[in-house]
């Protein structure tokens, strides 16, 4: 059974810097899609960052580019989102999603999700 656990949220000041963690069982992060999606209130789910197939190079959507980096750690089956310059925009819950096969930017095709953890940035 595929398990994708985020941690790392919370709620900090605009300037600051945060770091979300996903932790994956069942599945292995270095053969596959993975990647992050947030979703605002009353706002629909959002891309922001990928790994392409096998975990190559990294896309990220033009509101987080330049802030944020995805990396991963094969030997932990962990995927982690580090996020600088943090804005009040940026405030959305924030999920892990990872698919053995390719998937859409909006989220389509997502095999598995993660419970989400919530990112809010405010002073």
């Amino acid at each position: 059974q595929v398990q994708l656990v985020e941690s790392g949220g919370g709620l900090v000041q605009p300037g600051a810097s945060l770091t979300l963690s996903c932790a994956a069982s069942g599945f292995i992060f270095s053969w596959n899609f993975v990647g992050w999606f947030r979703q605002a209130p009353g706002k629909e789910r959002e891309f922001v960052a990928r790994f392409n197939y096998s975990g190559g190079d990294a896309t990220y959507s033009d509101a987080v580019k330049g802030r944020f980096t995805i990396t991963k750690n094969n030997a932990k089956n962990t995927m982690y989102l580090q996020m600088n310059s943090l804005k009040a925009e940026d405030t959305a819950v924030y999920y892990c999603a990872a698919s053995p096969r390719n998937y859409y930017n909006d989220g389509r095709d997502v095999r598995y999700w993660g419970q989400g953890t919530q990112v809010t940035v405010s002073s």
